[in-house]
């Protein structure tokens, strides 16, 4: 096994508006997640969150610590959310074992010494991104599937935005100390997504998109709302945002993302909106 990471260091707002495009893909985009058999991981500076891929082939993948943490294992201080988005896989985390399918999650409490990833089928192997925050207190881990999400339909066909949230990392389903994930999956035909867009000063925020054929791609939007960038994306990608950006998209094709927050506090709703003709 290989584990990979890299520090992402926080921008300010006046600063990154002078970034070109080289310079915001290095400091925001995430490209490579998962490679066989390896772990790979950014440590951001926005509300220290981690944002990583597990791909589990030919054997067992423990969770390794990095060295920014100064900890004897990963989730010493830590806690997670893991989605997987490839073939059927399990999570054993100490002496329980979680069987994890498509687009289901895992929330693993803060203290948890051994984490560890495998594929039910390497010749479909599980892809397991995950968002790690601090934590203050220890959780239960525990399953959440898609029937278990707080669902939100939102958007309409005739705004190219029709999607079903899935809530299924937050507060409503089950407690965690900062961190809350969610699964946005676009209907056919629509292509826009967080639209009215709005920033968050209290949380940053991250991105992860798939579901996006090989040969299509996702335009995210980020920056200040009178300030705008993008970076293009293609599948299986993640892009940071900080806590004074927005962070909307529009892509070629329909697709699905995962988003995960970490920050002041737990209300979803906390969100400073941004009419979409005053975008600049």
């Amino acid at each position: 096994m290989k584990t990979n990471y890299e520090i992402r260091y926080a921008a300010h707002p006046d600063d990154a508006k002078h970034y070109d495009t080289a310079r915001l893909r290095r400091d925001f985009l995430v490209e490579r997640l998962f490679a066989r058999d390896e772990a790979n991981m950014v440590y951001s500076m926005y509300d220290r969150m981690i944002v990583g891929g597990v791909m589990p082939v030919s054997d067992i993948l423990t969770l390794e610590a990095i060295d920014p943490l100064k900890a004897e294992y990963f989730t010493e201080r830590r806690e997670m959310g893991i989605y997987n988005v490839g073939g059927m896989g399990e999570i054993i985390v100490g002496d329980e074992k979680y069987a994890i399918d498509y687009k289901e999650a895992l929330y693993v409490g803060r203290g948890r010494r051994d984490v560890k990833f495998r594929s039910t089928d390497p010749a479909h192997p599980a892809l397991f991104y995950f968002n790690s925050t601090p934590a203050h207190a220890e959780y239960p881990c525990r399953e959440i599937t898609k029937a278990a999400a707080v669902q939100a339909r939102m958007g309409s066909a005739e705004n190219a935005n029709e999607r079903t949230i899935n809530k299924m990392i937050v507060n409503q389903v089950l407690p965690t100390c900062q961190l809350q994930m969610g699964m946005t999956e676009l209907a056919t035909g629509s292509v826009w997504n967080t639209m009215p867009a709005h920033v968050h000063a209290r949380r940053m925020e991250a991105y992860f998109y798939f579901e996006l054929p090989d040969d299509q791609a996702v335009c995210h939007f980020m920056g200040e709302p009178q300030e705008t960038r993008h970076i293009w994306m293609r599948n299986r990608q993640a892009v940071l945002s900080p806590e004074w950006s927005i962070h909307a998209a529009a892509a070629t094709h329909s697709y699905t993302f995962i988003w995960g927050m970490g920050g002041e506090n737990l209300d979803y709703g906390d969100q400073d909106f941004t009419d979409i003709t005053d975008l600049r």
